[in-house]
């Protein structure tokens, strides 16, 4: 070969050495906490990483042994450009985790551990069609004049992982409901669907997934969202049987949906709760990843007095068992039941909120009858248009046999509030 050519060659080599080099980085994970960690969940903004050597590269993270962790880059404000790597990850107590994070051209396919299901049909004999959002209005309740059926797949989105499910009432009610798992695979997508495309409740009996295993009743079901003005409780919605709504619009729209996460963004327009001359805004952003029997909500409302608690809710249609409240290291309060929440009372269903203990100003107990009835509700201090995250858990004896036991679901309440609030320092170099 020509020398000139080959030290041409050597230097073109050495450039895209160099550059592919100047890309890579590692990642440093620090479990500052003596909680042995599973499944923990890391969140690492774009601007921490370098640049890609290409447009429309994905990261790739390898652990020291040369295994590929399960990630995601999301879009979380809409903007077609992505701002976070997402992950879930084991950490040894007060251990560390070092990762390589290199780039591919093509984008990795791996197992999906989360899930969103979201599905309408325009009229009574249309087929449901799978959707990304909608919005619907006070109008449009399945028991509207002129309207008279149900458009949403299993009555609005349901989501899940390896774990559990919920679904949230799109349908004016706004009420969450829980779905049992037996399986860690993601439950089929004609969930809710009849063989002809229609809306059709066929989850209420056993598949070999699951099935929906809670039951809400005028509730706000685990981890809703209702009002409280000065000592009155006001409902978020509508129930069942009413025909116009008190919200005059309410949007979804799914933010992700990937192999370790799923995020989903609700909102409340112009909600006047019955009786009051108030309007509110409210909004909420259910998210689950996998590993746990629960899902992590964030809300916020916007047009608050300065009277009003956010009521955080969980359903109490089986007495047997009164709700415990327990601190968890100071910076947490759970509230917990472990009774028969299922249908008919088959089964054992615990079922706990965990709740930032700087804003928890206690719970209350709702009406056994009425709009809002047949739950537990925790008071939580809130102020305009900021957020209050908590995370919202559900535990059926047939999902894990150690839920059958009191004891038994009480510790791993306690051990995933202290695995979820466990800090993990991050550092990118």
């Amino acid at each position: 070969m020509d020398r000139k050519l080959l030290l041409l060659s050597f230097f073109a080599f050495s450039s895209s050495l160099v550059s592919c080099v100047s890309t890579q980085q590692q990642i440093e994970l620090t479990n500052k906490s003596s909680v042995a960690l599973t499944e923990k969940a890391i969140s690492i903004k774009r601007d921490k990483l370098k640049s890609p050597p290409a447009t429309g590269a994905f990261p790739v993270l390898l652990t020291q042994n040369g295994d590929t962790v399960t990630t995601q880059i999301d879009d979380l404000n809409g903007d077609k450009n992505w701002e976070e790597l997402f992950f879930v990850t084991n950490l040894p107590a007060n251990g560390k985790q070092t990762l390589k994070l290199t780039w591919v051209d093509t984008k990795p396919t791996y197992v999906a551990r989360t899930n969103v299901r979201f599905g309408k049909r325009t009229s009574a004999t249309t087929p449901v069609l799978p959707k990304t959002s909608d919005t619907t209005y006070a109008n449009q309740l399945p028991k509207s004049p002129g309207y008279g059926y149900q458009p949403y797949q299993t009555d609005g989105p349901s989501w899940e992982n390896d774990k559990v499910g919920f679904r949230h009432y799109f349908d004016g009610r706004n009420a969450k409901d829980l779905f049992g798992k037996r399986v860690s695979y993601m439950a089929p997508e004609t969930v809710g669907i009849s063989t002809f495309g229609a809306v059709e409740d066929n989850y209420h009996v056993m598949a070999d997934w699951g099935r929906d295993i809670m039951a809400v009743g005028n509730s706000a079901g685990i981890g809703g969202l209702a009002l409280m003005i000065k000592d009155s409780l006001y409902r978020l919605g509508v129930t069942v049987n009413d025909s116009v709504n008190n919200v005059q619009s309410t949007s979804f729209n799914i933010l992700t949906e990937g192999p370790v996460r799923s995020v989903m963004h609700l909102k409340y327009n112009n909600w006047k709760p019955d009786g009051t001359t108030r309007s509110y805004t409210v909004e909420e952003n259910p998210a689950i990843w996998p590993g746990m029997y629960a899902y992590q909500n964030t809300a916020r409302i916007l047009g608050l007095k300065g009277d009003e608690h956010l009521l955080i809710g969980m359903n109490n249609l089986d007495r047997t068992d009164p709700v415990k409240e327990i601190n968890v290291d100071d910076k947490w309060v759970v509230l917990l039941t472990h009774d028969r929440e299922t249908y008919n009372k088959d089964w054992i269903l615990g079922l706990a909120l965990i709740l930032p203990k700087d804003t928890y100003q206690g719970h209350i107990e709702a009406p056994t009858s009425g709009r809002l009835a047949q739950g537990y509700f925790a008071k939580m201090k809130v102020r305009d248009n900021q957020p209050v995250t908590y995370y919202a858990v559900g535990g059926w004896e047939l999902s894990n046999e150690a839920f059958k036991n009191s004891a038994s679901f009480q510790k791993y309440v306690e051990d995933l509030t202290r695995q979820l609030t466990a800090v993990v320092e991050v550092q990118v170099k």
